[in-house]
């Protein structure tokens, strides 16, 4: 409680509170922009704590960070264009929902699930912090790979009823994210002598093409509003989600916080997976896994509770071993370093201010961005009314702006422009752009840690994968993969024969 009532001491100042608020507008603004992902909106809030004290520092780059993970949700839910990576689960059923003539019920399942799964993680950070960070350096380079791996068991349930085009999807995903310098040796692979690929596909530009640019391929055709628009001008029953509705998905939101936490306290894992494990899981245990992608409001709840409780799990080893759970916490950690900030087992005991500011911090930042976001949520469900003519010049406008922001690059631009009519096409012949994006998103991850993990074993297969977590999170992952086939058999041996 003396931790507590320390953190509520150096967070309940009103100029601390002014930057929260600042730093949460800014935050959810900069995630709902294509291409701002949530390390770049703490790199451009960095240039804010220059003139603060440590604690109000992290205090406001926490606030920034929150922030942006659910800041990306917004576009995603109403253009299909993810404003962060740990956004794109949240596309597979926010824009149907949308479609459906429900842009604000869509959105209020999002920051209010967004806002609980922070507010947990935060908890979760305070109570059990220690425990966490013990838990966390028991996985190795084996057991990231294994973690890694089953993300890609969603490909299974983005498309059931086209799951061989759906696997080669995410196998192609896979292969472009071989592309650019080997991560070990740091050989040429791919590149066909071109010193563009050299630095590999870039995944934001190529998901913005996927998602933003392919959906005004697709939307072209139509002259006058977006297909959403015409959908929700009919539809009169679009509200914020109700309490009782909120109650229902209590096991969801409850069960994509809890992995959201511990998936974040993985060194390199974050907010992207995190998303993608937690939408899994739910389409796996759910009654009626055919309704998700159709607008089934657990589709968004799952991510968006997952990927906001990776922000506080995130912090776990930042705060208690002086490891970074993330690249945004990586660079929190630079700037507090700079400030004289000891980052590390015994902050607790010598700077036992910072790890109170950061719990009051996150879990304020979590009740400020609710109010925050609807207001700017409510902004951007106005442009939808606007003809697509110009709609549709403004979204690529902002895609524009993200894939050139990412590296300041035009040769990005052009990746984003190929990526869109290329992906156009590609579901044309009904192929999946998701599994694709899954692919690229989790291949660099995945292919780092098995190699690692197989040179620490001296190039020996066996004991990586014989190890007790390991073994255990890839035999559910290739069940998961391949039960949509093994399902149908089970069923036909199950019919009573006549």
């Amino acid at each position: 409680m003396e931790l507590l009532q320390l953190g509520i001491n150096v967070v309940f100042v009103p100029s601390t509170l002014i930057l929260i608020f600042f730093g949460t507008i800014i935050g959810v603004i900069f995630g709902a922009l294509p291409g701002v992902s949530a390390s770049m909106a703490v790199v451009l809030g960095l240039p804010f704590t220059y003139g603060m004290d440590p604690v109000t520092a992290i205090a406001f780059l926490v606030a920034v960070y929150c922030a942006s993970i659910t800041g990306g949700g917004i576009t995603a839910i109403l253009f299909k264009i993810p404003g962060t990576p740990a956004a794109a689960a949240t596309t597979f059923d926010g824009f149907p929902m949308v479609a459906s003539g429900q842009p604000m019920r869509a959105l209020s399942i999002q920051l209010f699930c967004s806002a609980i799964g922070g507010i947990f993680a935060a908890i979760a950070m305070f109570l059990i912090s220690p425990q966490l960070s013990t838990l966390a350096l028991k996985f190795g380079p084996s057991e990231l790979f294994a973690v890694s791996f089953m993300g890609l068991s969603i490909l299974s349930a983005l498309d059931e009823g086209n799951l061989v085009k759906t696997l080669i999807s995410g196998l192609l995903g896979l292969w472009l994210a071989t592309i650019g310098m080997d991560p070990i040796q740091g050989n040429a692979r791919f590149t066909w002598g071109s010193s563009t690929l050299l630095s590999g596909i870039e995944m934001i530009p190529i998901m913005i093409g996927l998602f933003a640019i392919t959906q005004i391929l697709k939307e072209t055709k139509k002259r006058s509003k977006l297909e959403t628009v015409e959908a929700a001008e009919s539809t009169k029953d679009d509200r914020l989600v109700s309490l009782k509705e909120m109650w229902q998905m209590k096991t969801t939101i409850l069960r994509s916080s809890v992995l959201g936490t511990a998936v974040g306290i993985l060194p390199g894992a974050g907010a992207t997976i995190a998303s993608f494990l937690a939408y899994t899981t739910e389409v796996k245990l759910s009654k009626d896994p055919e309704t998700f992608g159709t607008g089934n409001p657990r589709g968004i709840a799952a991510p968006e509770a997952a990927n906001n409780a990776a922000t506080g799990g995130s912090m776990v080893p930042l705060l208690s071993l002086g490891i970074p759970g993330g690249n945004a916490a990586a660079i929190m950690m630079s700037a507090l370093v700079l400030k004289g900030v000891q980052m590390g087992p015994l902050l607790i005991q010598n700077q036992p201010q910072y790890l109170s500011a950061v719990f009051v911090s996150m879990a304020v930042t979590n009740i400020i961005m609710v109010f925050v976001a609807l207001v700017v949520a409510k902004v951007f469900s106005k442009i939808l009314a606007i003809p697509y003519s110009i709609l549709g010049v403004v979204i690529m406008l902002l895609a524009t702006v993200g894939s050139y922001a990412t590296l300041n690059s035009t040769g990005d631009v052009l990746l984003m422009v190929i990526a869109g009519i290329f992906g156009f096409f590609f579901s044309k012949f009904g192929f999946n752009n998701a599994a694709l994006i899954l692919g690229l998103v989790l291949g660099p991850i995945i292919e780092s840690n098995l190699r690692r993990a197989i040179m620490i074993e001296q190039g020996n297969f066996i004991p990586v994968f014989t190890k007790p977590i390991t073994a255990v999170i890839v035999a559910i992952s290739i069940v998961t993969l391949v039960w949509p086939l093994i399902k149908p058999l089970i069923s036909k041996k199950q019919e009573p024969t006549n």
